[in-house]
């Protein structure tokens, strides 16, 4: 079965996506273009209270799983600024948004790049089985430890993208970001499993 295939859940169904997924060199850039979608658009504002629980945490996983990697990226990257320096939670959000980046890595079909994110993102994911609290745990619907080696799977078996517009999203990683015990999903929720 086709990776896009795969019944995905909104977390913020209420929020529109972007016309396009951004793609370098494919469509103009988001944020630097006049013409990009979100040029002069303001971020979904961030706080380093609650960020799992917060609207640009879900934001990003609607993106992620839904093939917008560029734009997942930019959803959590306000939340790693605004997370303790030396903290879990910086490490959290920087493993998504190298995740993100091999999604785009793999969209490009730069295989030694996505490689190189993938295990980077694995690498920082694997550092959080130490912490006791299992709220990464229950907000990415499985452990850090299990999406590291997700990742990492991902980067070693090619993707069966189907050729697709430009600019159109396409997911690239057999798996689904996001708790299945949140009350906020709307959509089916039927998880695949990435082998």
């Amino acid at each position: 079965m086709a990776i896009g295939s795969m019944l995905r859940p909104r977390w913020l169904p209420q929020k529109s996506f972007p016309p396009y997924a951004y793609l370098p060199g494919t469509k103009p850039h988001p944020v630097r273009d006049p013409t990009g979608h979100s040029y002069h658009v303001e971020p979904i504002p961030v706080a380093a209270e609650a960020p799992l629980d917060s609207d640009a945490f879900l934001w990003g996983l609607d993106l992620f799983n839904h093939g917008y990697y560029w734009e997942a990226h930019e959803a959590w990257e306000g939340l790693w600024q605004v997370a303790d320096r030396d903290g879990p939670l910086r490490i959290f959000f920087k493993g998504l948004i190298l995740l993100s980046a091999a999604g785009i890595k793999i969209r490009e079909g730069k295989h030694a790049a996505a490689v190189r994110h993938t295990g980077r993102a694995a690498a920082l994911l694997r550092r959080l089985m130490k912490v006791r609290d299992r709220a990464f745990e229950r907000a990415l619907g499985m452990s850090p430890v299990a999406l590291a080696e997700y990742a990492e799977a991902a980067s070693t078996i090619p993707a069966s993208l189907q050729p697709t517009a430009p600019g159109q999203p396409q997911p690239v990683f057999n798996f689904i970001l996001g708790s299945n015990s949140r009350v906020r999903p709307s959509g089916p929720q039927r998880r695949k499993s990435p082998l």
